[in-house]
């Protein structure tokens, strides 16, 4: 039958040989190479995938990493801001402080000069009255007055002291 189609048996299985044997090679030499690469190729895809869930990892961590910081620093500059308006009341405090000390030393520092101006003049009184005594003195002696009236002259002096001295 197969010769009336003009095949020859011998050919036709030469053919299926040669054929295997092709595809033998073929698969040895190409296609096993071929789906080794394909293989590498998808080991590369997943290796890039896992390094890039890594690093996205990594950046979420480091992310969470900075806010914390940025979170730290906002709270450190509250702090700062805070402990620097302590400092400012404080300082303006202590600066209150001493002025006051400073206005109270001036007025303690006039009341002395009062006293000492009051002091003054209540030794230039009495040296007035040291001075009219001996002026009342010297107008007893001159004209020779009695006892009782040495005594009038005296108080009539002494009265118009103290008058210049409650007026002072």
């Amino acid at each position: 039958m197969l010769d009336a189609l003009g095949l020859n048996l011998k050919e036709i299985i030469f053919v299926i040989i040669n054929f295997l044997i092709l595809v033998g090679v073929l698969g040895k030499f190409l296609y096993q190479p071929f789906l080794g690469a394909i293989e590498a190729r998808k080991q590369n895809i997943k290796d890039a995938y896992d390094k890039a869930a890594i690093e996205s990892r990594r950046a979420d961590a480091k992310m969470a990493k900075y806010e914390r910081r940025i979170a730290n620093a906002e709270d450190e500059v509250r702090d700062i801001i805070r402990d620097g308006k302590k400092r400012a009341d404080k300082q303006a405090q202590q600066i209150i402080d001493e002025a006051n000390q400073k206005a109270s030393d001036i007025v303690k520092r006039a009341e002395e000069a009062a006293e000492l101006e009051k002091a003054r003049a209540m030794d230039e009184l009495r040296q007035e009255i040291v001075d009219m005594v001996i002026m009342a003195a010297e107008q007893v002696v001159e004209h020779e007055i009695e006892k009782e009236g040495h005594e009038a002259i005296i108080d009539e002096v002494i009265d118009k002291a103290r008058k210049v001295q409650w007026q002072n």
